[in-house]
């Protein structure tokens, strides 16, 4: 999916996942027929890219700030690259 935000393109083809909760569950990848992934820019702008199976629903994109980003890369279960190599920093030790 592409989407023109703010005079800023946001291309679900060229930008690289980061994190979803999409999974097979032994019979689909959708959550209850929505999908939320998190997807990072070449130039390193975050945004969510929402899917839908729902009639009346679209899909859509928007974008984050790199702290948004960092709540939804903590929240979404299945983490596509580790947090260093999304955000550039190593996690904080608790």
């Amino acid at each position: 999916m592409k989407a023109v935000i703010d005079g800023k393109l946001y291309d679900t083809d060229k930008a690289r996942m980061v994190a979803s909760d999409r999974y097979w569950d032994g019979s689909n990848w959708e959550r209850h027929g929505r999908n939320t992934m998190l997807y990072k820019t070449a130039k390193g702008a975050f945004f969510l890219h929402r899917t839908t199976q729902w009639q009346g629903e679209h899909e859509n994109i928007e974008p984050l700030s790199a702290d948004e980003a960092r709540e939804y890369y903590e929240r979404l279960p299945e983490q596509e690259i580790d947090f260093a190599e999304a955000f550039g920093v190593e996690p904080e030790e608790a």
